[in-house]
């Protein structure tokens, strides 16, 4: 699979790479103390456009249950600590991300 995902809950950023070379970066919110973005290698296993709630336009779950890539209802969370755990876009972003990305993406989280 040409695309991969990287995560950096550090630095609160998302990295797209296509045959390893980086495509753009997307700032991001990941999970809070308490409910911490896991870290890890996990996959993109199905997309839902408009999920509703605090989940913004688009919501890509990962083979880790429960746990996703989504919008915002709350723009100003990006770039905080405040998830449960999923990882936090723009809706802007994690559209044009969904549309570039397949299902069965590698998201490395660390």
């Amino acid at each position: 699979m040409p695309y991969e995902i990287r995560v950096s809950t550090s630095k609160r950023q998302l990295t797209l790479l296509k045959d390893g070379k980086i495509v753009r970066s997307y700032p991001i919110g990941v999970g809070k103390m308490l409910t911490p973005t896991p870290k890890g290698s996990y996959r993109i296993i199905n997309k839902q456009p408009n999920p509703g709630g605090p989940f913004g336009v688009m919501w890509m779950g990962l083979s880790r249950p429960h746990y996703g890539i989504h919008g915002t209802n709350n723009p100003a969370s990006i770039g905080k600590i405040v998830s449960h755990g999923c990882i936090r876009m723009y809706n802007q972003d994690v559209l044009a991300l969904s549309k570039i990305v397949p299902i069965g993406t590698i998201v490395k989280i660390r």
